[in-house]
C-alpha cells in the first residue's frame, strides 16, 4: 500500500516566489491496484515519484510503502525499504555494458544475494517477461520493447512490493505497448505488486488502471476508481479519459456543434434514446465515441444541427439528464 498524507514540497527561491511542486496531497492506493498519475508538463509527477523514491525530502506531510513512513527511517531501515519498491524508467535505463542478465542480476548482488540465489532469480525474472532465450544479450541488440521488459524483470527482482512506472511506454509502438501493459497485469497478478503508473497516456489510464489520479501544478485536481471517474462525464478528468470526437467544423459549415457526453449499463437503451432525441432535434451524428470499462458504457458525441436551433437542442438535452456543450469554432 501506498499512502500519502498532507505531502507538500516547496522549493525556495532566492528573490523570487517559491515554487510549490505539491500542494498537501493526500492520497492511497490499495495493496495489488494499478494507479494512474496524469497531469501535464510542470503538474508535479516528477517531483511525487522522486519522494515516493525518498531521493527528494518532502517539505511536510508523510509518505508510507506498507505502512513504514520512509522520512523516519535510519539510513540502513531506508535502505531496506528502498528494496521494496521497484522502478520502471521510461527509455529502460539499461546499462550498456552489461547484458540483460547482468542488468538484472545487478541490483541483486548489491543487496547481498547469493551467486546461486541470484543466478535462479535471474532466471525466473527472464521467464517471466518472455526473455529466456536473451540472457547473454546487450541493450543493442535489443528492441525498445525487449529493453522495457528487461527494465521490468530487473525492477521485480528484489521482489518489490511496490512498482513505480515514469512513462513506461510513451516511447513505443502501439503493439509494443500493449505488450508491457499485458506484462504489467501479470506481473501484478502473479506477485501482488502495487503498480503506480505516471503517464500521459489516456489509453494507459483506460486499459490497465484500477484507479487514476489528475495533478495540475502540484494540486490534486480528481482522485479515484476510473469507473467512478468516467461516469462522472462533465469532470475535465473524465473528459480527458475519453475525449470528445474529432470532428472539424470545416467540415459542416454554417452548423452547430454540441458535444454531449452519456454513461449506461449492458442493456440500457440509452443510446437508442440518444439517436431518438437527436433526430427530434434535427440534429445529425457528426461523430461518435464509444467506450466500455467493466460494467460502465461510456459514449462521447459531437451533433450537429442548425445554429438556430442551439438553445432548445441543449434545454431538451439537459432535461433528459444528458451533459452537453456546444463546441467553440
Amino acid at each position: 500500500m501506498i499512502e500519502l498524507r498532507n505531502v507538500s514540497k516547496i522549493y525556495p527561491r532566492r528573490g523570487e516566489d517559491d515554487v510549490v511542486a505539491l500542494d498537501n496531497i493526500s492520497l492511497t492506493i490499495p495493496s495489488g491496484h494499478i494507479h494512474g498519475i496524469v497531469g501535464e508538463s510542470g503538474a508535479g509527477k516528477s517531483t511525487l515519484i522522486r519522494c515516493l523514491t525518498a531521493l527528494e525530502r518532502p517539505t511536510s506531510g508523510e509518505i508510507l510503502i506498507d505502512g513504514q513512513n520512509l522520512f523516519t527511517l535510519s539510513s540502513e531501515e531506508l535502505r531496506a525499504q528502498r528494496r521494496k519498491i521497484g522502478m520502471v524508467f521510461q527509455g529502460a535505463n539499461l546499462l550498456d555494458s552489461r547484458t540483460a542478465a547482468g542488468n538484472i542480476v545487478y541490483p541483486l548482488r548489491l543487496s547481498g544475494l547469493s551467486r546461486e540465489a541470484a543466478r535462479t532469480r535471474v532466471s525466473e525474472m527472464l521467464s517471466l517477461v518472455g526473455l529466456a532465450d536473451r540472457a547473454r544479450s546487450f541493450p543493442s541488440q535489443l528492441s525498445g520493447g525487449q529493453r522495457q521488459r528487461v527494465g521490468i524483470a530487473r525492477a521485480m527482482a528484489d521482489s518489490p512490493s511496490v512498482l513505480l512506472c515514469d512513462e513506461p511506454t510513451s516511447a513505443l509502438d502501439t503493439e509494443t505497448t500493449e505488450q508491457i501493459l499485458q506484462l504489467l497485469e501479470s506481473v501484478r497478478e502473479t506477485y501482488g505488486v502495487t503498480v503506480l503508473i505516471i503517464t500521459h497516456e489516456m489509453n494507459v489510464v483506460r486499459r490497465i488502471c484500477d484507479s487514476v489520479t489528475l495533478l495540475d501544478h502540484g494540486s490534486l485536481i480528481s482522485t479515484g476508481s476510473v469507473s467512478d471517474i468516467v461516469a462522472n462525464v462533465s469532470s475535465p478528468l473524465a473528459r480527458q479519459i475519453i475525449p470528445a470526437p474529432s470532428l472539424d467544423p470545416r467540415d459542416v459549415p454554417g452548423k452547430a456543434i454540441i458535444d454531449i457526453s452519456f454513461t449506461s449499463s449492458p442493456g440500457e437503451p440509452t443510446g437508442s434514446r440518444v439517436m431518438t432525441l437527436a433526430a427530434q432535434l434535427g440534429a445529425d451524428i457528426g461523430a461518435g465515441t464509444f467506450e466500455t470499462l467493466g460494467d460502465l458504457q461510456i459514449a462521447r458525441l459531437a451533433l450537429t444541427l442548425d445554429e438556430a436551433s442551439v438553445k432548445e437542442a441543449l434545454a431538451q438535452l439537459a432535461s433528459a439528464g444528458i451533459t452537453s456543450e456546444v463546441r467553440a469554432a
